[in-house]
């Protein structure tokens, strides 16, 4: 070390701090439980992970995500049967929406070593990226958090070929799973995922 660096410092003494601190975090993340994992890592990509205890407190998270973003009474994308109940206690149009303000999906998988979400064309059809709605509302179960891309496409596989499309917020990719051949899109604007 210099003679000056010890009596004025180094003006990279808290970028230092910053990277140790970062790594210490990094190390952390490594060690920990999956679904530790897939929240770190998706809340530091920018989504909003919310954990619910049952179905009630589930509508009750969805219903406070609609009123944040005054998303009550307007339309929605949706293509899962399943999850239409919900858009319709809410008074939310998804038959043929003009100008939706999110999709409302399940998901394949959420994929922890990234923090990204797996879709199949199961929740989006045939649908390209940049025809979804810039806003994402994911309803998941914790047994679908896995530790990586190739565990979640490597169970898509075994049930059948699909079109498969990676979201990360902000950096969302596509896949075509036989043709391997993947893009960039527009980053969408807010990524919820309500996990119970």
């Amino acid at each position: 070390m210099s003679l000056f660096r010890k009596f004025f410092g180094s003006g990279n003494d808290s970028s230092e701090e910053e990277k140790i601190s970062e790594f210490n975090s990094l190390q952390a993340n490594l060690s920990a439980p999956v679904d530790e994992k897939f929240t770190f890592n998706f809340k530091k990509n920018g989504g909003k992970f919310l954990y619910c205890e049952n179905l009630t407190e589930l509508k009750e998270q969805f219903e406070n995500i609609l009123e944040e973003n005054d998303w009550f009474e307007k339309e929605a994308v949706c293509y899962e049967p399943k999850l239409f109940s919900m858009l319709d206690e809410n008074k939310l149009a998804y038959n043929k929406p003009t100008n939706p303000k999110f999709l409302l999906s399940s998901c394949e998988n959420l994929i922890a070593d990234e923090g990204s979400i797996l879709f199949s064309s199961n929740q989006i059809k045939q649908n390209k990226p940049n025809d979804l709605p810039a806003n994402i509302v994911v309803i998941a179960t914790t047994s679908q958090i896995i530790e990586s891309k190739s565990d979640g496409l490597r169970v898509i596989k075994r049930n059948t070929t699909k079109i498969i499309l990676r979201i990360s917020p902000p950096l969302n990719i596509l896949r075509k799973q036989k043709k391997k051949t993947s893009f960039n899109m527009e980053a969408h604007q807010k990524i919820f995922i309500c996990c119970f």
